[in-house]
């Protein structure tokens, strides 16, 4: 029976040690301040960002939270970025996705300050990211590397099996992963919807990443005994329930580790959210001497 990657306790753990930072920073005047637009009334959305704005107040972050309305026009959101962009008291900026009305992102992610983007989705945060440098990384491939090392889940020398391409998860945390750092140096393989046979490559892995959107795709037939397994999918079925990429049932018999859904990567996500705005905060005073 494969032991759990405890979510919760990491992300407990992480709050903890960021309550210290965010003491000192008060300290010295300085109270880290997260600011969250959130535009139309997407449940999932209303669900993420209360989330975040919770666990901001666990570790004394300010939060701040900006509804605008499902018909707001690229130039409204553009305008309301620009005016946090400006605000020295706001230090880290976040965008929730997907927008409705089939409004582009990516325009009004550019907008953002990389110094405050923290959600790490900037191109200037992705390319340092690929360039070896990372500054701010997306949360939940951050959240990914924290829940395998506070497990003692070895990752250096061994072969990691990603199932997902995304921009969000699956190719910067290939990238995380192949870097020459502590939580890297693996061997990094990534497997789609267009792999011939993915679960003859998965096999061969001692950790499997499922981030491909697809309810129980990674079934126990894709998993080596032993191997290590992260779920990042999440599914709610018309019971209510929730359910992962993973079959759970099966996987569970053959793996060494799995991480739950929920409680596994989730929370580790919103820990590292945290995480990057207090370092922009102290990034941000930094340069103010």
């Amino acid at each position: 029976m494969a032991r759990k990657l405890d979510g919760k306790w990491a992300a407990k753990e992480i709050r903890r040690e960021l309550r210290g930072r965010v003491d000192t920073l008060v300290e010295h005047g300085v109270r880290p301040k997260l600011s969250l637009i959130r535009v139309g009334e997407d449940p999932a959305s209303v669900v993420y960002v209360r989330t975040k704005e919770r666990a901001s107040a666990k570790v004394g972050i300010e939060s701040e939270v900006l509804v605008l309305p499902e018909d707001a026009t690229e130039a409204r959101i553009a305008e309301e970025i620009d005016r946090r962009v400006a605000d020295t008291a706001v230090h880290g900026l976040l965008l929730q996705l997907p927008l409705p009305g089939g409004l582009d992102p990516t325009p009004l992610l550019y907008r953002i300050d990389p110094a405050k983007d923290v959600d790490g989705f900037h191109p200037f945060n992705i390319g340092m990211l690929c360039l070896g440098e990372p500054t701010f990384v997306p949360c939940t491939p951050l959240g990914i590397l924290e829940l395998l090392a506070r497990h003692g889940v070895e990752v250096e020398g061994r072969h990691v099996a990603i199932v997902g391409r995304s921009t969000t998860v699956g190719r910067p945390l290939a990238n995380l992963l192949s870097l020459k750092r502590p939580g890297g140096d693996a061997a990094v393989s990534i497997v789609h919807s267009r792999t011939a046979s993915p679960e003859r490559i998965t096999r061969e892995a001692d950790l499997v990443v499922a981030a491909a959107g697809r309810r129980g795709l990674v079934t126990a037939e894709w998993i080596a005994p032993g191997a290590a397994v992260v779920d990042v999918g999440i599914h709610r079925t018309e019971d209510g329930s929730l359910h992962g990429d993973v079959e759970a049932a099966s996987v569970g018999e053959v793996a060494g580790w799995l991480s739950p859904v929920p409680g596994g990567v989730g929370p580790m996500t919103v820990a590292c959210l945290l995480a990057n705005t207090v370092r922009a905060a102290e990034e941000q005073n930094r340069k103010k001497g």
